[in-house]
């Protein structure tokens, strides 16, 4: 009785497929070949049901899907790409110097990449859950500019699927507007997989976003951040910066290390102060 209606579950399927294309048509195949297989088998009715079920959502939430563009894949590739670039260059821990120590343990390390130049790594330790520092990095991206001086402004300019997104950021002037106004446009990748989080991103281009006037377009990446909990402190999170900025013009090595270095020390004080705001308020 039970491969019996299988079969004619199957059969349904197939009839179907006539009618799909795309995701939709792959999703149906697969379905219908595991229906298939289940026929065969003859299972017991708990076991098929709970089969069905399980398949029935794979159909729906793959159903919902919708297909890329050929320009939207471009970018979720860009993304791929500055992901795994980043973690290439953190994974090598040789060549590293010390750039910056502060008291309270932050660090700023640096090399020199043939193929990229000099990258800046921060590596500092946030007394908050994982959770509230990537609800801050990523859920509430755009409100980077409200907290941390660095930043005039952040705006999402498209989001491709769950993990992918283009920005477009305004950095703020530098103190004596030694570096002068530079804004990025990014394709950024967020990765989530168990207790670690990577957020990576770099600089592309976005037709509907160009070139700003009273602004020199500059260019990050491959840059990343990961985040995951403090070993034997789950209250407490690691945090890694991956820095990598080409910011245009005629601008000094001496100075713009300077700046890039102390950015990331003052990244991490702002942050700290905007999530202690956050949990008070919400306490």
């Amino acid at each position: 009785m039970l491969p019996a209606t299988f079969k004619l579950c199957a059969a349904i399927s197939y009839r179907h497929l006539r009618n799909m294309t795309g995701l939709r048509r792959q999703a149906a195949v697969a379905i219908s070949q595991e229906l298939s297989k289940l026929a065969c088998r003859g299972t017991g009715p708990s076991t098929w049901i709970n089969q069905v079920r399980r398949r029935s959502s794979l159909l729906s939430s793959r159903l919902e899907e919708k297909p890329f563009s050929e320009m939207e894949m471009s970018y979720i590739k860009q993304g791929e790409e500055a992901l795994q670039k980043s973690l290439s260059i953190l994974g090598d821990q040789d060549g590293w110097k010390t750039e910056t120590v502060v008291d309270n343990g932050d660090k700023v390390l640096s090399k020199v990449l043939p193929d990229v130049g000099k990258v800046f790594r921060l590596e500092v330790v946030v007394d908050q859950p994982l959770d509230a520092v990537y609800s801050e990095l990523v859920d509430n991206m755009e409100q980077m500019g409200d907290w941390n001086p660095n930043v005039k402004e952040v705006k999402i300019l498209q989001k491709i699927g769950k993990d992918t997104m283009i920005t477009h950021e305004k950095a703020a002037a530098t103190p004596g507007n030694i570096v002068g106004p530079r804004d990025f446009v990014s394709v950024r990748c967020s990765k989530r997989r168990g207790s670690t989080c990577v957020l990576a991103g770099m600089s592309t281009k976005y037709g509907a976003m160009p070139e700003q006037e009273g602004f020199i377009r500059a260019e990050n990446g491959p840059t990343c951040m990961i985040l995951r909990p403090l070993s034997g402190s789950p209250s407490q999170t690691k945090l890694i910066w991956l820095l990598s900025i080409d910011l245009k013009g005629w601008l000094p090595k001496t100075i713009i290390n300077q700046v890039l270095s102390q950015t990331q020390v003052d990244f991490a004080n702002h942050l700290r102060e905007r999530l202690a705001r956050t949990v008070a308020v919400n306490c």
